[in-house]
């Protein structure tokens, strides 16, 4: 959006920061900076006596993440940074810092076993909100649950413009299986639930021992699994070096699952992810599809028909 960078915007939002941080009894130290700027939101970085805090606005079709972060840092704080401030009519946040990015500290180590602790933590949210898809979808979280994903995938394809007709064709002919695996993934009999519906390991911060899941402009409701797609398949099968295949996902889809073992003893759960894992993508570029970014809708789409991108 233009508006992250007009002057009567930043000052709009600048002006809000200093309201809460005053109230929080912070004082600023610097220059606000603004590190991203994408189309859909904007980060500031604010330096206070007290270490940096940052601030994110979302575009209209994300604000509910303000909410969303309000809800999880009061359900589970273990796992969201401190949520400052939170503007719901605006989709503003401010939030304490959460330290170093996952990326940057495998990187380092060389090593993605810290997903193994990561995974089992994520999986233990989603379980605890299952209960509370009313209150999710009541605050604009978006409605991917397995009931809507054949009408979404039907409404996506219209909407493509520029595909190609026989790929057109192609995808529309896989229209009925998208409704034979979402049915045989609810006969598994999994609730559904909050999804970030983009886990990777941008999105996980470290700080003193500790893991924060952030970035939830994307989240969803719908079949927990569908996190597996980008996760395992989009992320840790490609490994530190970027190789497709070259990471073994199983002893990472082992960790997530521990905390649906023991509420879920009777399900054949690695079934139901690997079905999962597969319609994941079917999810991925229904929700995540923005208008001129064509390749990328595909690229998901692929992943779904093909098993590649």
């Amino acid at each position: 959006m233009r508006e992250w960078t007009d002057p009567a915007w930043r000052a709009e939002a600048h002006a809000w920061i200093g309201e809460r941080l005053a109230d929080l009894g912070k004082r600023p130290v610097g220059p606000v900076e603004q590190p991203h700027v994408q189309p859909w939101s904007t980060v500031l970085r604010v330096p206070t006596e007290g270490g940096a805090v940052w601030f994110k606005a979302n575009e209209p079709a994300l604000r509910h993440e303000a909410a969303l972060l309000a809800l999880l840092a009061a359900r589970r704080p273990d796992c969201v940074a401190g949520v400052l401030a939170v503007d719901t009519g605006r989709g503003w946040i401010l939030l304490a810092d959460a330290g170093s990015r996952l990326r940057e500290v495998l990187e380092e180590e060389r090593d993605l076993r810290r997903w193994l602790d990561v995974l089992p933590l994520y999986a233990s949210l989603q379980l605890d909100l299952a209960d509370d898809t009313d209150e999710l979808l009541g605050l604009g979280v978006p409605d991917l649950r397995l009931s809507t994903l054949a009408d979404g995938y039907a409404h996506l394809l219209d909407r493509l413009d520029g595909l190609p007709s026989a790929e057109r064709r192609r995808l529309r002919g896989l229209m009925p299986e998208v409704a034979e695996l979402s049915h045989a993934l609810a006969a598994f009999g999994l609730p559904e639930t909050l999804q970030h519906d983009d886990f990777h390991d941008g999105q996980v911060y470290v700080r003193d021992g500790r893991y924060f899941l952030l970035d939830w402009g994307d989240a969803c409701v719908s079949h927990p699994f569908f996190t597996l797609s980008v996760t395992l398949q989009g992320v840790i099968a490609w490994g530190l070096d970027d190789v497709q295949g070259s990471v073994d996902v199983a002893p990472y889809l082992e960790a997530y699952l521990q905390p649906f073992v023991r509420a879920f003893p009777a399900v054949d759960l690695v079934a139901a992810a690997t079905t999962a894992m597969r319609l994941g993508w079917v999810c991925r570029a229904v929700n995540g599809h923005v208008e001129g970014q064509l390749e990328q809708t595909r690229a998901r789409l692929r992943m779904f028909a093909d098993g590649r991108p």
